[in-house]
């Protein structure tokens, strides 16, 4: 075997586990509010403070989790086996199984098992990204992992809805089964950490970093909001419920579609500027879906197709300049991708705490008629905040971080 398809051998097998990761997001983060609401009656505001709780602890712990990883670097494989059956046990019995205790007992218990293990897995990914990308070209190791990530995800949008009986319980088996077969696979062939590990002095000290960091979750903010209220919007508000698969199914295999033109695209143009190009695409998305109303469904899957497209943008581009910048530090990447998941995951925390107890108290209840008001915050919250929190971040990626990145280019 040649040296190039021993390349593409063991990206096949890299790129498959980032899939099966990517494919916990979907139920973990947009199903997940409206799954506990209907399947155990939790109000939305006891739902938005357990939820602000635990993502409170699943972003706080991702830069320990980097550390820790960062320093055991010689068991990362042993790490990553173990973890990925815990992730597989999480999943099954928080979608699969009914709570044969208290809801909130259960729920907790299964959610914290849950996050820590995708938080420690995505940590793992990433950092050998960063391993692979010194060798192989960070975007083009990107497009491997990002193009998995979106099949992933579109599986997890798909099987809940089509399979037979509970679709969740359906998933979650053949999602633990999946991550049984992933992890006496791939683990064996993740590249050995020679670089030495980065400090939380060092990785904050770093001005680059910090400015990422900042994009980073000012970037994410748009979508942990319309993440945690799609199912609310397409239910209530265009009064779809049963196209919401659809809906989502669109919006990724945009994404996944836009990928390769995008990687065309920043071959041949500035990265940043393209960057800057995707995410403007998403805030059309964004204004166009605060218009719609009941039984849009047309203009919303038109909506989903272009914001997938700016997406596409971003799960490429951005995390590939991220893993570009610390590959240069000669560092490894472990701790600075935890805090990486640091800055993303803390808008999620956000969005639960603040967004879910606003739409409570603006009327909004689930399972009953919505009065105006009520459809109106849903409408505002979904798609004109974001619509301002993506417009801060492309200013903050023009004016804040490029410039510091060409001067470093110059240098």
């Amino acid at each position: 075997m040649n040296q190039s398809a021993g390349h593409r051998s063991s990206l096949y097998g890299y790129a498959a586990f980032a899939g099966l990761v990517a494919a916990v997001g979907i139920p973990l983060y947009i199903h997940l509010p409206a799954f506990l609401a209907q399947r155990y009656g939790i109000a939305l505001d006891t739902l938005g403070a357990l939820l602000l709780l635990l993502r409170l602890l699943d972003f706080a712990q991702d830069p320990a989790l980097g550390w820790a990883l960062a320093r055991n670097a010689r068991h990362r494989a042993a790490i990553t086996f173990t973890t990925l059956i815990i992730l597989g046990v999480g999943v099954l019995g928080l979608f699969g199984l009914t709570a044969p205790i208290s809801p909130i007992v259960w729920v907790t218990c299964f959610l914290i098992l849950t996050f820590t293990a995708y938080s420690l897995l995505s940590i793992v990914i990433y950092s050998e990204g960063v391993e692979r990308g010194a060798g192989e070209g960070h975007v083009r190791v990107a497009i491997w992992r990002e193009a998995a990530t979106l099949l992933g995800i579109t599986a997890a949008c798909i099987l809940p809805f089509a399979l037979p009986g509970d679709g969740y319980l359906g998933f979650a088996v053949i999602f633990a089964a999946a991550a049984i077969l992933i992890a006496f696979i791939v683990p064996k062939g993740l590249k050995p950490v020679t670089a030495p590990a980065g400090t939380v002095r060092g990785i904050l000290s770093d001005r680059v970093t910090r400015r990422f960091l900042l994009l980073a979750f000012l970037n994410a903010t748009p979508v942990a909001i319309t993440s945690t209220l799609f199912i609310f919007f397409v239910e209530y508000r265009l009064e779809l419920p049963s196209f919401a698969g659809v809906f989502l199914l669109l919006f990724f295999f945009s994404a996944a579609v836009s990928t390769p033109i995008w990687k065309f695209v920043a071959g041949r143009l500035a990265p940043v500027k393209v960057l800057a190009t995707g995410m403007t695409i998403s805030i059309a998305g964004f204004i166009w879906a605060s218009l719609l109303g009941t039984g849009d469904g047309v203009q919303f899957a038109l909506v989903c197709i272009v914001s997938g497209a700016g997406l596409g943008a971003d799960l490429l581009l951005l995390p590939a300049l991220f893993s570009e910048q610390q590959a240069k530090r000669q560092r490894d990447a472990s701790l600075a991708f935890g805090f990486w998941n640091f800055a993303g995951k803390a808008t999620l925390a956000i969005s639960a705490g603040i967004v879910l107890p606003l739409l409570e108290w603006s009327g909004f209840e689930v399972g009953v008629a919505l009065e105006p008001s009520a459809l109106a915050m849903l409408g505002l919250l979904y798609a004109v905040v974001p619509s301002l929190l993506k417009a801060i971040a492309i200013v903050v990626l023009l004016f804040v971080l490029a410039p510091i990145l060409e001067e470093k280019t110059s240098q």
